[in-house]
């Protein structure tokens, strides 16, 4: 029932909605705390060099994360904001273009520096924490498999423990309505609250599993550059964030396009593991607002390719 070529689509959980990422643009739709329902719209820019680098193995994988975190930024903002709105409660003036255009690159900004900051601290402080047990692990496999280890327990405890606060765990209930939506859609099923809440939550494509990958594949990176002296360590570990993000990215993308191989679809269960704890199942309010952000995502996507296409015939 599965339709190969339709479209990867991927999303985003928000405070309080999902956004989802067409062709075109991202869209994201909320409930505000009146019952109703917002949507914000962010048009993808059109970037000739990027988009040359998004077709290039590896690379594509570090311009596609750098995007999708200035990008998530902007929506987290909005849907915090709207959501906050009191009803009745008049919503602030339009900004000039030129003033809101300033306000949604300092968010990219942020966005891509809060990842890059949460990056080098998730890959150093298991450095330092493997060093310190150098007297009883000193070869450089057990070393490397020791960093690893305390990547993977980092990791595990960040999410439980953030999971354990009322707004994430409601994120982490978005996120998992996100996925069941994207998989209704890519199994052929007509996008009602019924059919999505029978899909599951989990999905070879997610975010949380490109993570958990990233402590894989640096494991086995990291056997081909030194472990002593720790300065050296912690210099190679920092040059090769890129490169590890790079491998991940394509461990990902692979382990999607062999999840409905027999043995081969297990490649992808570590990480569709770790999603249990990064995603909940949602109730039916949520899961419409999902569906409700997903098919105007495909409407307005549409309709800009519609222009697009009129556009270029005008020009022509």
């Amino acid at each position: 029932m599965t339709d190969q070529k339709k479209p990867a689509y991927g999303g985003q959980a928000v405070v309080e909605g999902v956004m989802f990422a067409g062709k075109h643009t991202y869209v994201t739709a909320i409930r505000r705390n009146d019952d109703s329902i917002d949507y914000y719209e962010v048009l993808k820019p059109y970037n000739p060099w990027m988009n040359k680098i998004k077709k290039i193995p590896f690379l594509r994988g570090i311009a596609a994360i750098l995007e999708a975190s200035s990008n998530g930024t902007k929506h987290l903002n909005f849907s915090t904001e709207r959501y906050n709105v009191t009803p009745g409660e008049e919503l602030k003036k339009e900004e000039p273009a030129s003033s809101k255009a300033m306000f949604i690159f300092s968010l990219a900004v942020v966005g891509v520096l809060t990842f890059l900051f949460g990056k080098f601290v998730f890959t150093l402080v298991p450095v330092f924490l493997a060093e310190a047990f150098r007297p009883w692990v000193q070869s450089h496999v057990g070393q490397n498999l020791l960093e690893g280890l305390f990547k993977f327990l980092f990791l595990l405890s960040y999410i439980y423990f953030v999971s354990m606060t009322p707004t994430v765990k409601r994120v982490f209930q978005y996120h998992g309505a996100e996925h069941k939506v994207i998989n209704a859609y890519e199994n052929g099923y007509e996008l009602t609250v019924d059919n999505v809440k029978k899909q599951s939550r989990l999905h070879y494509r997610c975010g949380s599993s490109f993570i958990l990958f990233t402590v894989v594949v640096g494991v086995f990176v990291y056997l081909f550059v030194p472990s002593d002296p720790l300065w050296q360590r912690v210099i190679y570990r920092v040059v090769l964030i890129p490169v590890v993000l790079g491998i991940s990215f394509e461990v990902l993308q692979i382990t999607n396009k062999l999840r409905n191989i027999p043995v081969l679809r297990y490649l992808g269960y570590p990480g569709l593991c770790l999603q249990l704890l990064t995603t909940k199942e949602p109730d039916r309010k949520q899961t419409e607002v999902a569906i409700l952000s997903f098919t105007e995502m495909l409407k307005r996507d549409e309709e800009h390719e519609k222009s697009k296409i009129e556009n270029t015939t005008k020009i022509v």
